[in-house]
């Protein structure tokens, strides 16, 4: 009997099978009788000794132009493929899919009919070399709930500090080993042989966490566990990963409108760099930079930012500069021992440390970027007579900000007393830019205004910042207040530290939304007031880690964004999507008792799909989703305020519709890690080819990936088209 799409696929006879739950292909039906190829498209069939395969992409990859261009399209329910709007090249065809390996590479061009063959799988080890890292990572075996608290080094070694299994995997995901890569791709599943001959695994992750620039990190990372413990379980991992242990769950292959999806991506900026941003548009207006260049923002990697023209398929860069020539570097970061893959090169050497670009409604792109060292000029600090270093001086800012104009190619920095990490525009006609700091150990949230910094040129007279504080006494304004490790008085307000990592500002009324990082970690409302530094009013709502009243429990967010209604979704290290609705508070938002816990009604939680850590107690899956945006426009064709989590362990992007997960996974390369993402409408009435959405792969070791260290960053565009055929 010939299989199905939804009938088990037999890897090996009488050796395992794998079930795939394949749904149609198409939102909108295909027509049976498909008209003649165009010279701009690629399309055929793919099937393998067992028939047609349904729901497995088709890759199509060029090096003929400026710069390496790939377009990834998935077969509907009969194998049938179309690669759209492809540009004049010759390009290299194959095919990739769960229960298949890498079918044979073919040679063609646009405006041929092209039919492929896939190969199945030998057995379920060659089947799974193309699983995402989550399959794998979920193998780790974490300490059980029953070891936490922890009881120290006199007990059972795990921190007396981390009182929650929940906050030991908070360190192993989002916030720590997740941070900055994947787990669980060949690169750290495994101990690469040109890392060292060690006695056994453990020994060999002892030296993976000091190699590279990055060493500093790793190591503070692992001793906020148990450090010798944590060695010693991801030692275990990759042994039985080695002993032939393969995942207990698989993949399913694209379902329903999942196969819709047309994927391109471009090569841009070095092999030795990497991106933590992109940014092709206004996100209060999409239309803005239609067609236009698509910048991006590489952080610790170069000063050298990239610039993608994906109408020219051209990838440049420009040069940001710092003010103070002693701006510290990454490049005086230290090294503990050599890179398996750079040796002693240090790769990294940027001043600038460009986090987070972001547009303005004239096309200028604005940076969160270094220009000089950490101590604040006079303005900022006590003393001074500017409004805001008047009520809350700030000594010390690690970042502050530059903005770049196309029209002119020059970069104008602008000193700030507070310090960014991301940045978001308001809705005002002042045009306010407001930005995070970052860690949550940060006490102010500070803002430029974009207008009159544009027509007067004074930094100092254009920026503000305020101190985060609680109305405790309940009165509806700011009052005087106790501080952070002072008890809260009925009498006065209080004063905390709940520093802004993602930051997103209200359409609904203009008040400023952020995550504040840690465990297990909150939503942070800001109400400005007339006069900010003086007026804005704080409220905290605690992640639900423990709440009874919470129908799921989760922790710690990370990145976040809000919806048109004024909902703030955010992905959580607990394996959840969360959102939180202030309309849904019941309880007094002020007052004494109003310190975080006052709303546990006002969120809800999904599960992440994917499997789970073993012995994880939680609801949550193994996902380590670092960043959450959404799309209030419809700009990729979900629908507007669709919310959109990074899936940063499963290659993927990870969009809620309904309540249920739609998963946007890049197949190739393996690897695919994101921190962010836009979107922008290129043509109103274009259709589905006239927007879609932007990333780039955000990685910090994109020679992880698959293709090693010839990989470059690249830039991914998203479109959905209405079925998997069209044009």
């Amino acid at each position: 009997m010939k299989p199905t799409d939804a009938s088990p696929r037999l890897l090996a006879p009488s050796v395992f099978a794998i079930v795939f739950a394949l749904t149609a292909a198409a939102a909108v039906p295909v027509p049976a009788q498909q008209p003649p190829v165009k010279d701009n498209e690629i399309r055929g069939t793919v099937a393998s000794a067992n028939g047609a395969e349904a729901g497995v992409w088709v890759i199509a990859e060029t090096l003929d132009l400026p710069t390496r261009f790939s377009k990834i399209v998935v077969t509907d329910d009969q194998g049938r493929y179309l690669i759209p709007d492809l540009p004049k090249a010759n390009f290299t065809l194959w095919t990739r899919g769960y229960g298949l390996v890498d079918g044979q590479k073919v040679q063609s061009a646009p405006g041929k009919v092209v039919d492929l063959k896939a190969t199945v799988a030998a057995d379920a080890k060659a089947a799974a070399q193309y699983y995402p890292a989550i399959y794998w990572y979920a193998m780790l075996a974490v300490p059980p709930s029953s070891d936490f608290p922890g009881t120290g080094a006199k007990g059972n070694g795990i921190p007396e500090t981390l009182r929650t299994q929940g906050q030991w995997l908070d360190i192993v995901k989002t916030d720590g080993c997740y941070t900055c890569h994947q787990l669980g791709e060949v690169a750290t599943r495994t101990i690469p042989p040109a890392l060292g001959h060690f006695a056994n695994a453990q020994e060999g992750w002892e030296a993976r966490i000091q190699v590279g620039q990055a060493s500093e990190n790793m190591i503070n990372n692992i001793g906020r566990l148990d450090t010798q413990r944590a060695l010693k379980l991801f030692a275990e991992w990759t042994d039985k990963i080695n002993g032939g242990a393969l995942p207990a769950e698989q993949p399913s292959r694209p379902q329903g409108i999942e196969r819709n999806l047309v994927i391109t991506q471009w090569d841009w900026s070095d092999p030795k760099a990497y991106m933590h941003d992109e940014i092709a548009s206004d996100k209060r207006d999409p239309t803005v930079n239609a067609n236009g260049l698509i910048y991006g923002a590489t952080e610790e990697s170069t000063q050298d930012l990239p610039v993608l023209d994906p109408v020219k398929n051209t990838a440049t860069t420009i040069h940001i500069p710092v003010r103070d020539p002693n701006t510290p570097s990454s490049a005086d970061s230290q090294m503990l021992r050599p890179s398996p893959y750079w040796g002693d090169e240090k790769i990294w050497a940027s001043q600038a440390t460009v986090h987070n670009p972001m547009f303005d409604k004239e096309g200028r792109v604005w940076f969160t970027a270094r220009i000089r060292g950490p101590d604040n000029p006079a303005f900022c600090k006590a003393g001074s007579d500017h409004p805001s270093a008047k009520l809350f001086p700030v000594e010390k800012s690690t970042r502050q900000l530059a903005m770049y104009d196309p029209k002119t190619k020059k970069f104008t920095l602008i000193d700030t007393c507070f310090s960014t990490h991301h940045l978001q525009f308001a809705f005002d006609a002042d045009n306010t830019l407001w930005t995070s700091s970052g860690g949550p150990q940060n006490p102010v949230v500070g803002w430029l205004n974009t207008k009159k910094f544009l027509e007067i040129g004074d930094a100092a007279a254009s920026q503000g910042w305020t101190a985060l504080v609680l109305d405790t006494d309940g009165n509806g304004k700011r009052d005087a207040y106790v501080e952070p490790n002072q008890s809260v008085d009925p009498a006065k307000d209080k004063r905390v530290v709940a520093g802004f990592y993602g930051i997103s500002v209200s359409p609904v009324d203009g008040t400023i939304w952020a995550s504040s990082l840690g465990y297990p970690g909150y939503v942070v409302h800001l109400i400005p007031g007339p006069h900010p530094p003086e007026t804005a009013l704080t409220e905290i709502f605690e992640v639900p880690a423990d709440d009874p009243k919470a129908v799921l429990h989760g922790y710690s967010p990370r990145g976040m964004d809000i919806d048109s209604n004024g909902i703030v979704w955010m992905p959580l290290a607990s394996g959840h999507f969360a959102s939180f609705d202030r309309r849904k508070c019941e309880g007094p938002l002020n007052g004494p008792s109003a310190t975080g816990k006052q709303c546990p009604e006002g969120w809800t939680l999904y599960p992440f799909p994917g499997p789970k850590l073993v012995n994880d107690t939680g609801s949550g899956s193994a996902e380590a989703s670092y960043y959450a945006w959404v799309d209030q426009h419809d700009t990729l064709g979900l629908g507007k305020n669709t919310p959109i989590a990074t899936g940063n362990a499963s290659d993927a992007l990870l969009a809620l519709v309904a309540g249920k997960f739609v998963t946007l996974r890049v197949p190739y390369p393996l690897g695919f890690y994101v921190k962010g993402m836009d979107g922008r409408i290129d043509d109103l009435n274009g259709g589905w080819k006239g927007k879609g959405l932007w990333t780039s792969w955000g990685t910090r070791t994109p020679f992880h990936a698959e293709g090693g260290k010839e990989n470059r960053p690249k830039v991914v565009h998203f479109q959905l088209r209405p079925n998997a055929l069209a044009d």
